[in-house]
């Protein structure tokens, strides 16, 4: 091992190992409130409007939100960010020991976390470019892939166990501790340098600019709205999952949790490929093929197969490629990118390729819950469909699957012939 070259990586792995541990107490949280919600409502789409007033504040305000990263301290965002978050939990804490918590109050507060978070992702993202040498870019992006790939597994799980066993209260708690560490790893013990820009430019100015380079780079904007397609997509099933798998005799929320899990598991084994893969001749046709092929298959999986076992398969199929599309798609960013326009460009990636996730959130709850359902609930008689996609609760979730499969296949191969023309190598 380079002793060296590890050393200059101290402020990111304790930045890293803290701020995860952080993401899963959140993320165990956000699952257990999905799970009471659904348990208080059984509807799939006020379930997903939970995910929708996360990422909403991404379309509103995400194009600014670099602005500011690229105007105030990184490291002062981020605390600032966290704190507010975390009272936001304590929040929904204290309103459930009082028996005062209703829906509203978790879509007011999600929506105020998720601006929060608006204003600390692109600073978190400038970080790492910071305290990163350059020749370690795809290693982080390894590594950052393998974090979200073990929070994807462990999350569902602890989440159905704690919440299952001991309510919201641990829950809560747990997420709040994380907070603590990563809160006092970052405050103590990170020094972040900050290049302060010579020029002193309005919010609109910055923003401007962002605008204008992505206008200037059209293979990074081009990849930007491939993948708004695809979150689009992913959106709508993550809406519609639960609704398929709840209901259904062999589901439950506890294999809710585990197929989940299983979409964490892919994303681990994707991430060991990652760290064993030569640099690619072209990574634009990396980001593109992989996600044809995640798109392409699991949801189709899902659609037509009723046992669990095939629904974890769907989910490794569907999810091993995604941390090799994020490290590819993450080394062409910070590459292409000047480091003094980091901050406003990744806002406004952000707004361009997250926009669509409340979308997708609320047209797969909405389709479920006022269209599939129904629909099959009036084709009980029908052999061909109910075969297909099976009958009660539940089938009209199998039904929606199966047009995001083929949505998802179409949206590769129309931009697939976009992305031809573009190529990016490391040499």
């Amino acid at each position: 091992m380079n002793y060296k070259k590890e050393n200059k990586l101290r402020d990111f792995y304790i930045l890293w190992s803290t701020q995860s541990l952080s993401q899963l107490g959140s993320s165990i949280t956000a699952f257990a409130l999905s799970l009471w919600l659904y348990d208080q409502t059984g509807s799939a789409l006020s379930t997903a409007a939970l995910r929708i007033c996360t990422y909403a504040p991404y379309v509103i305000m995400s194009i600014f939100a670099g602005a500011l990263t690229d105007r105030f301290s990184k490291k002062k965002t981020m605390l600032v960010c966290d704190t507010l978050a975390a009272l936001c939990t304590l929040g929904v804490f204290v309103l459930y020991k009082t028996d005062m918590l209703v829906m509203w109050h978790l879509y007011a507060i999600n929506a105020f976390s998720g601006l929060m978070n608006t204003v600390q992702q692109p600073a978190s993202e400038v970080t790492m470019t910071l305290i990163v040498p350059k020749e370690s870019y795809q290693k982080i992006s390894g590594l950052n892939s393998l974090t979200r790939s073990l929070n994807s597994i462990l999350h569902p799980l602890i989440a159905t166990a704690l919440y299952g066993l001991f309510g919201l209260d641990i829950v809560i708690a747990f997420d709040l501790i994380t907070f603590a560490v990563a809160f006092v790893a970052l405050a103590g013990f990170i020094r972040i340098p900050e290049k302060a820009r010579e020029a002193k430019e309005t919010t609109m100015e910055m923003v401007k600019e962002g605008l204008r380079f992505l206008r200037k780079t059209p293979m990074i904007f081009s990849l930007i709205i491939f993948l708004a397609g695809v979150n689009l997509v992913a959106s709508a099933f993550d809406a519609v999952l639960p609704a398929l798998i709840l209901p259904n005799p062999k589901g439950g929320h506890g294999v809710l949790g585990i197929v989940t899990a299983f979409s964490g598991v892919a994303m681990v084994i994707g991430s060991l490929l990652i760290s064993a893969m030569p640099k690619p001749k072209d990574r634009v046709r990396i980001v593109f093929v992989t996600m044809l092929i995640s798109l392409g298959i699991e949801n189709f999986i899902l659609a037509f197969t009723r046992e669990p076992v095939l629904w974890c398969i769907g989910q490794v199929i569907g999810w091993i490629l995604v941390p090799v599309m994020a490290a590819n798609l993450d080394v062409i960013l910070r590459s292409s990118i000047p480091m003094e326009l980091q901050g406003r460009v990744y806002a406004c990636r952000n707004t361009f390729q997250f926009f669509t996730i409340p979308i997708g959130l609320f047209l797969g709850g909405a389709m479920v819950d006022n269209v599939c359902e129904p629909f099959m609930a009036g084709q009980a008689g029908s052999e061909i469909l109910t075969t297909l996609f099976g009958s009660g609760k539940g089938s009209g979730a199998a039904l929606m699957m199966f047009i995001l499969g083929v949505a998802g296949t179409i949206h590769c191969v129309v931009f697939g012939r976009i992305l031809k023309k573009y190529h990016y190598s490391d040499t």
